[in-house]
């Protein structure tokens, strides 16, 4: 395990697999008991900061506005990648506002795992329009690879 090194081919394996519809995991901590939370999210990533749509009523939400301080571990499905994870660790914040802005960021990751049509299901819909729905955005400060 190590921390991400200045090689070109260490950037470029990350941004491959951030660039891949695979399933991360979140972990968050109760404030209170210390108990780990761990839980798969969808993602974008736009070379900074990933994004992750959520709903305010959802656990990882409540305690992160406690504590911003989270874990997102992504792995490839490929086991033919140079990479086994990702980690990435860091302080999130909220994006509530404007609403536009949350459904096109939601819609972008959504497109990622559901394709343009999937999109457009009124499942899907009903999550772009949820009034609990917001954008958690994580810009890393320290990124672990193995």
């Amino acid at each position: 395990m190590s921390e991400l090194g200045s090689k070109m081919e260490d950037q470029a394996a990350i941004e491959a697999l951030l660039a891949s519809p695979v399933l991360a995991r979140i972990a968050t901590a109760d404030p209170v008991t210390c108990q780990p939370h761990v839980v798969p999210i969808w993602f974008a990533w736009d070379g900074k900061s990933l994004w992750i749509s959520s709903f305010t009523n959802t656990r990882k939400v409540r305690e992160l506005r406690l504590n911003p301080k989270c874990s997102v571990l992504i792995e490839p499905t490929d086991s033919n990648m140079s990479l086994q994870a990702v980690i990435l660790e860091g302080e999130v914040e909220f994006i509530t506002q404007p609403k536009e802005y949350i459904i096109e960021t939601a819609t972008r990751i959504y497109a990622r795992y559901l394709g343009s049509e999937g999109v457009l299901s009124s499942e899907s819909q009903s999550w772009l329009y949820d009034p609990h729905h917001l954008i958690i955005k994580l810009t890393p400060q320290k990124i672990i690879t193995w």
